[in-house]
């Protein structure tokens, strides 16, 4: 609660990323039943999202590949588009407008029926590290004040560091009602998760318990002593080692590599925001072309890069890097380089087999 955006207040525990969007999502859809109003039943979430593998996180989730077999079991939810710049046929400020302009139609059309709106704060991992343009995530909070909707930043992927912020949110000053937490809050030692909420939330379930209206949700290792120890110890050492101030010069040193790699003959664009960066890989740069998927160029790559003793996770054709926040400048200068050399140099041949 002290470091985490103003005004969340109260704090729910559970044991994976999944989890706590689940966690939010029923919170969310029971706050308006609690409140008198049962119509409010939708959620609003973003193209190529991704928020988990339990129903439902699948169920907001955008990334077709992810949850199409399990649709019967999933409800409906509605989808806006992404702000993508790179694929977006216009600038960025056009991406953006588009983008917000389609949020507030389905508000619109949806009025007084959406509970909540669900987003992944600043980057979408696992759609290819897309970067939304600035503004985007304070014009969605602005639109959810206006239509009284709740706002769920889904920050397990991007909080503690990762967006070079200790929360992705905080870059836009941006106060959601409930924050999704999980991965780097023990550093991936031990599964421990947490879903908080703003005290407007916390009351509307604060009745007597004969008024049907306690979240009735719970874990066998929910605030797990050990797990919450291991997190304890790793809020420190963010403390001790002044993790987000030493954060700077890397995510400078890797924008200035990725100038470089941009100008590669097969790279159709570098996203990068803080310490998360995807490299798309493109048959043609000129014209944007993919290369067939069914050619797997990504996961070849990465298997290539593992005997320069590099291990990298392919998104489709989008390299990923998302490098240790305790990595030191030369290591992480040699990564860069290896990576480069091997799209400039080696993916000619990787391309042929």
């Amino acid at each position: 609660v002290e470091i985490t955006p103003a005004g969340l207040t109260k704090v729910f525990y559970s044991d994976s990323g999944a989890t706590a969007v689940e966690i939010a999502l029923k919170m969310a859809f029971q706050y308006w039943r609690n409140r008198g109003q049962k119509q409010r039943t939708k959620f609003i979430a973003l193209k190529q999202s991704y928020h988990g593998d339990t129903i439902g996180s699948v169920s907001v989730g955008g990334i077709r590949i992810f949850h199409e077999i399990f649709g019967p079991l999933t409800f409906d939810a509605l989808f806006c588009a992404t702000p993508h710049p790179y694929r977006f046929n216009g600038s960025a400020d056009e991406c953006l407008e588009y983008s917000l302009q389609q949020m507030e139609n389905l508000l619109q059309q949806n009025k007084s029926n959406v509970a909540a709106i669900v987003i992944e704060p600043l980057v979408q991992g696992a759609a290819g590290m897309i970067v939304h343009p600035e503004g985007f995530l304070s014009g969605v909070a602005k639109l959810v004040k206006e239509h009284d909707v709740l706002l769920i930043a889904d920050e397990v992927a991007t909080g503690f560091g990762r967006t070079g912020t200790m929360f992705a949110c905080q870059q836009e000053d941006v106060q959601p009602d409930l924050m999704c937490l999980a991965k780097g809050l023990t550093g991936g030692y031990l599964p421990v998760a947490a879903t908080l909420v703003t005290d407007r939330v916390f009351e509307a379930f604060l009745r007597e318990p004969w008024t049907e209206t306690t979240f009735y949700h719970g874990h066998t290792y929910t605030g797990n002593a050990l797990g919450c120890a291991a997190a304890l110890a790793n809020l420190e050492v963010f403390e001790q080692e002044h993790t987000i101030e030493k954060l700077q010069p890397k995510i400078a040193l890797m924008e200035n590599a990725f100038q470089s790699v941009a100008e590669l003959d097969n790279v159709g664009d570098v996203r990068q925001k803080g310490m998360m960066v995807g490299i798309e890989l493109v048959e043609n740069k000129s014209t944007g072309e993919n290369f067939d998927p069914q050619r797997r160029i990504g996961a070849k790559l990465c298997q290539h890069l593992r005997s320069k003793g590099v291990i990298l996770r392919p998104l489709g054709d989008v390299i990923v890097l998302m490098p240790p926040l305790a990595i030191n400048k030369s290591q992480l200068t040699e990564l860069l380089g290896i990576v480069h050399d091997s799209i400039q140099n080696d993916l000619a041949n990787i391309r042929k087999n």
